[in-house]
């Protein structure tokens, strides 16, 4: 009985430092004391403005994270920084929603996808260790099944492999996981030779890192090179699903980057003969995978608007786009992509490997100048679909100051040189 009377003042203080759970959610609604006790335990927390169109559409999608996250250590809130500023200015928040993992003195800020399964394993993967042991072999099934990708190191935990290894895992704890194992528990699993061994599994097959045979023979700085470029490369699918969220990782590839551009509606359906020129595309990249890999990073987008900036114009649907990451340069296939075979698929990839394909844009200050004026008028049509009357708000009272301002500046006169002719008029009468 002492212990329920307990737990229950303990969960009232909770409520009174942090604040009242959202309604019909389990989602904290924070305040300025939450600068206090942010040591205290692992966050998930949103940023944001009530008048945020983005905001709104997370809230939801924040309700469901919650939901899931309930039984572990990870606690969700978020604060309204319009609220309490003082809270916006401590974490820095420049832009809403700003979703943050915080443990300890560390923060850091999410740039993924904000979709529920997302930002649910982001939560788990930053709650745990960088590296995290597997000590049973069911355990490493369980992982095959709940995760699409994630990394395992085979061998001793010693040794220029492992520490470049655990190192590469703090670096991308934020996007993939990373897991640890003996000998025996991962001969069950994976058909390995020679130890120590970094294996990638993804899509039910897996990879491995060239070199970790010979790593103790290479040079470190190479052996540090390597394995962080083979992670950063192997983190992705083989075909993902590409957004304004997770474009510029992909671009962290220094590869191609080739994109099949289709139209979703708002019910994330695609047309017929959209999803067949993506299938296509997706085929021919599944069967000749070794052939491509090195060069080329594939994925879909189904937002067209994505293409838009890139190529700083409209795009019809479906579509297929090539990025050079390193150049910024882009290329367009010559061919109608609804009459796109995979043999022209091939020669498109081949001409752009070869450096025979026309290029387009690239990163002259020219170019930024006009994607930077693109992007502004794109961001204006979004906040005016999203909130008209606010934009007008925002827009009509300096253009209302101005013109008063204008009209007092050159019309002043006016009226002055009026009433003085006025007086004049009357003194001569």
């Amino acid at each position: 009985m002492y212990a329920s009377f307990w737990s229950l003042c303990l969960a009232l203080l909770f409520l009174l430092v942090l604040g009242t759970p959202a309604i019909s959610s389990r989602v904290l609604e924070l305040s300025d004391r939450f600068i206090d006790v942010r040591h205290e335990g692992q966050w998930l927390v949103m940023f944001y403005a009530p008048w945020c169109g983005y905001c709104k559409k997370t809230e939801p999608i924040f309700a469901l994270i919650a939901q899931a996250l309930h039984a572990t250590n990870v606690r969700v809130g978020r604060l309204d920084c319009t609220k309490y500023p003082a809270a916006a200015r401590e974490f820095k928040v420049r832009g809403y929603p700003t979703i943050m993992f915080i443990k300890g003195n560390m923060e850091f800020v999410y740039n993924g996808d904000r979709s529920k399964d997302e930002l649910v394993d982001y939560a788990l993967r930053m709650s745990g260790p960088p590296v995290q042991l597997v000590t049973r072999t069911d355990s490493v099934d369980m992982l095959k099944g709940s995760h699409t990708i994630f990394f395992m190191f085979v061998g001793p935990q010693q040794g220029i492999v492992w520490d470049t290894y655990y190192a590469a895992a703090e670096g991308y704890q934020e996007h993939g996981f990373f897991y640890a194992t003996s000998e025996d528990i991962a001969a069950q699993h994976f058909d390995f030779e020679q130890l120590p061994a970094v294996i990638v599994y993804k899509e039910e097959q897996h990879h491995f890192y060239p070199h970790g045979h010979v790593a103790h023979e290479m040079d470190p700085n190479d052996v540090n090179e390597t394995i962080f470029q083979w992670v950063n490369v192997e983190r992705f699918t083989l075909f993902p699903k590409v957004t304004r969220f997770n474009i510029h990782q992909l671009l962290k590839t220094k590869k191609f980057l080739v994109l099949a551009v289709v139209q979703e509606d708002k019910l994330s359906q695609i047309a017929t003969h959209e999803l067949e020129f993506r299938d296509m595309v997706e085929g021919v990249i599944r069967k000749h995978r070794p052939r491509y890999h090195d060069k080329f990073q594939f994925g879909w987008i189904g937002e067209p608007s994505i293409a838009h900036s890139i190529i700083l114009d409209q795009l019809p649907t479906p579509h297929l786009i090539a990025l050079n990451s390193t150049t910024q340069h882009h290329y367009l296939p010559e061919d109608d992509p609804l009459q796109m075979t995979p043999q022209a698929l091939h020669l498109f990839l081949e001409s752009i490997g070869n450096e025979s394909a026309t290029a387009y844009g690239g990163d002259t200050y020219f170019v930024r100048v006009n994607r930077a004026l693109f992007e502004l008028k794109r961001s204006l049509r979004e906040m005016w679909r999203g909130n008209p009357v606010l934009m007008t708000v925002i827009f009509g009272l300096p253009l209302g100051f101005l013109s008063l301002i204008m009209y007092s500046i050159f019309c002043g006169d006016c009226l002055v040189t009026e009433e003085e002719q006025d007086e004049d008029h009357e003194k001569k009468e």
